[in-house]
């Protein structure tokens, strides 16, 4: 058996829970985690093999055991410490940020004075910013988690399942907008005016998965006060916690997943579904939803479908049809995962 450690000290909490839900019980590799303590009060687990630890711990850590490959679940600060790892160990980072991975030392330079600037030098003067590119390159195998951004440089690491559950029966089509309430990341504009502007006779409940705050919080209260008796919205001024984020999304008919088509990272510009992932990918797997996504996002994927002019006709077409998520069970997965970490430790 095969010995891996699995980092995260940064963010992408997520992530690093589904990397654990899913090799806890494989006969092929063991893994230790290393989390940070905002990670660890993040993640459901009381696993004898996750260990407290930071940037000034983790090093001394590793040495304490012998690991055939250590995998770095995100790399987008301490960078002085994961090209120290890098150097000393085989290392898979796990990319969610294609176009920042590439970055000159040029440009990354640039882009400290461009925003969040006592941040970026903080970055820069503390945790080896100019270092960000040689982990990447230093790295054995860099990972994407969506099979569209794989390419010769990054290779697929298949890492969300479909959970087994009893779906409960719903009195209106539900449909869940998963993810914070924010316009950096989601039109929820043209969410809002949709809704607001809806001519269909279904009974419908739309629920805004994730924290809404300032602008967005008044939009929807004031969007609640205009609904008519077949409409109704949920939304929450609080963050969602993983228990009722769970409950909402097996509760669900559709997903709908009004994704920007750009985004920036460190004032580099990515474009979702070419140089980066959106998480709501993750979330139709996981919860084996058909989904809703902006004609402008490429995906192959079967149960993500292109948004229609006649969306709310569409949801009531997608609540009745059937996908097949077999390809997806956590033993098919579970499989292809020990693949391509074998793959790389013998290679």
């Amino acid at each position: 058996m095969k010995k891996i450690a699995y980092i995260e000290i940064d963010t992408h909490a997520e992530i690093a829970q589904d990397f654990l839900n899913l090799t806890k019980n494989s006969d092929e590799i063991s893994v230790d985690f290393y989390f940070s303590k905002k990670i660890k009060n993040q993640t459901s687990t009381l696993e004898k093999h996750v260990f407290l630890s930071d940037q000034k711990m983790i090093l001394q850590q590793l040495q304490k055991k012998k690991y055939d490959l250590v995998i770095i679940g995100t790399a987008h600060r301490y960078f002085s410490t994961f090209l120290e790892i890098t150097k000393r160990y085989k290392t898979a980072v796990i990319v969610h940020n294609r176009a920042f991975s590439g970055l000159s030392k040029g440009s990354l330079f640039k882009s400290i004075f461009k925003k969040d600037i006592f941040y970026r030098l903080k970055l820069f003067f503390r945790e080896g910013l100019m270092d960000c590119g040689k982990v990447f390159k230093n790295a054995k195998g860099l990972l994407v988690l969506d099979h569209h951004l794989s390419d010769e440089k990054h290779l697929f690491l298949p890492l969300f399942y479909t959970k087994k559950f009893q779906k409960p029966e719903n009195e209106t089509l539900t449909v869940v907008i998963p993810g914070g309430v924010s316009q950096e990341r989601r039109d929820y504009n043209a969410v809002f005016n949709k809704i607001k502007n809806a001519a269909h006779g279904q009974n419908f409940t739309f629920v805004f998965l994730g924290k809404a705050q300032g602008e967005h919080l008044e939009k929807l209260k004031e969007l609640q006060k205009s609904l008519p008796k077949n409409i109704k919205i949920v939304f929450f001024h609080e963050r969602v916690s993983t228990h009722l984020f769970d409950e909402w999304m097996k509760k669900s008919d559709v997903l709908w997943c009004p994704v920007q088509s750009e985004t920036e990272f460190f004032s580099c510009r990515e474009v979702y579904g070419k140089t980066k992932m959106t998480g709501n990918v993750g979330d139709a797997i996981k919860y084996g939803k058909p989904t809703i996504f902006p004609k402008s996002y490429a995906s192959t994927h079967k149960f993500l479908v292109a948004e229609e002019d006649d969306v709310f006709s569409q949801m009531v077409v997608l609540q009745e049809k059937r996908f097949s998520f077999e390809n997806y069970s956590k033993e098919n997965v579970l499989r292809a995962v020990e693949k391509v970490i074998l793959d790389l430790i013998l290679t």
